[in-house]
């Protein structure tokens, strides 16, 4: 096991922990290695706070239910991930990984006494181009499918290879992301990003029961459009209502809102409803975490 470390910051870890202690490697057993046995977050941290802990902690429960992955104490990861973020004054990003822990015995089967793994790590957040978030950002559409599984709709599991391939279809540094389809063909989100679209004076968001991931920025989203009398619709959204759309934007943890200022070379433009959603968000972002976004759970 090699110490704690201070990453060089040009992206590596600046701190690796496992199982709350400095370590930089897991076991071979290690059953998210193997299979993707596991759960992830991403969470933004500002000024030593972790952003939306709360709501993060509470997927990260209900995906572990799901999994039947446990028992896991959630008090004790959230209070590593606030450590990890106070101990950054600035802009940090803490990723947290529970997997179901080293495999007692070889193939798929569960025995029901593993022991869950976690596993957080805390990466240097440079500040971005403001630009991205004014001007809008380029984005192309992956040739890679989301295959369908009710069973892990939502969840932000760790096998991500249909992401990693997609990801692999262009190095174009100005292009900023790719939205995905599913096996038949609905439009689902992007690489690393749910997405919005405008019709008709009305948000658009793709549903995600038979596959995507459910972040807790789109949450967050659909709850301000909510609260500003937006109305907002979760449905199968197909390939041609993004030319019938008059706004897209896409949303992550740590980007907030981005609108989408090209799509596949189509100029498109902020508009005000995006606009609207982005001030509500940044003043949501800024305030004082409310009870539902803090860190117990």
């Amino acid at each position: 096991m090699k110490p704690l470390h201070d990453g060089p910051g040009d992206g590596a870890p600046q701190i690796v922990r496992v199982n709350g202690h400095a370590a930089t490697v897991v076991s071979a057993l290690e059953r998210g290695l193997h299979y993707g046995d596991g759960l992830f977050e991403t969470i933004a941290s500002v000024g030593g706070q972790p952003r939306l802990l709360g709501r993060h902690m509470r997927r990260l429960a209900s995906g572990c239910r799901r999994l039947r992955l446990g028992p896991l104490d959630l008090a004790a990861l959230g209070a590593e991930v606030r450590e990890l973020a106070a101990a950054a004054p600035g802009r940090a990003i803490v990723k947290v990984l529970v997997t179901r822990g080293p495999a007692l015995a070889r193939g798929y089967g569960v025995s029901g006494r593993e022991t869950p793994s976690r596993i957080t790590l805390r990466y240097p957040w440079p500040e971005e181009d403001s630009a991205a978030t004014r001007e809008g950002v380029l984005v192309r559409l992956a040739s890679m499918r989301l295959g369908e599984n009710p069973a892990l709709a939502g969840l932000k599991h760790c096998n991500r290879l249909e992401q990693v391939l997609a990801r692999s279809e262009w190095d174009d540094p100005a292009i900023a992301e790719a939205l995905m389809f599913s096996s038949s063909g609905a439009l689902i989100s992007g690489t690393m990003s749910n997405v919005f679209l405008v019709q008709d004076s009305r948000l658009l968001t793709p549903r995600l029961d038979r596959c995507g991931v459910a972040g807790v920025m789109r949450e967050l989203v659909l709850e301000e459009a909510a609260a500003a009398g937006i109305a907002a619709v979760e449905c199968r959204v197909e390939a041609a209502a993004l030319a019938q759309g008059r706004e897209l934007f896409l949303t992550n943890a740590l980007w907030g809102i981005r609108p989408v200022r090209s799509l596949e070379g189509e100029r498109l433009h902020p508009g005000e409803l995006t606009r609207r959603l982005q001030l509500r968000l940044a003043a949501r972002l800024a305030a004082p975490a409310r009870e539902e976004d803090a860190g117990e759970s």
